[in-house]
């Protein structure tokens, strides 16, 4: 009776633990602001610019908008 009663606990626990889970799931990337990601899209690439981001910059300069329109682009953008 007692390895019963364990193994109910056990299932019980385990389904608790997946809902939790679940739940707690985004489907947002991190780098991306809300509603920012397509399903569709395999690349995942964010528009640029302050707006497209999860977490607002400190500060946001015209050579941050550069550098960020430019990325993954290999050269620096020429605005210092």
């Amino acid at each position: 009776m007692g390895l019963l009663q364990l193994a109910f606990a056990g299932a019980v626990g385990y389904g608790l633990y997946r809902y939790a889970k679940r739940s707690k799931a985004s489907t947002d990337r991190v780098a991306f602001a809300s509603g920012e990601t397509a399903p569709g899209n395999f690349t995942q690439i964010r528009n640029a610019g302050p707006d497209a981001m999860r977490s607002d910059p400190p500060r946001w300069d015209k050579v941050d908008e550069a550098s960020d329109e430019s990325f993954p682009a290999s050269d620096p953008p020429a605005r210092y």
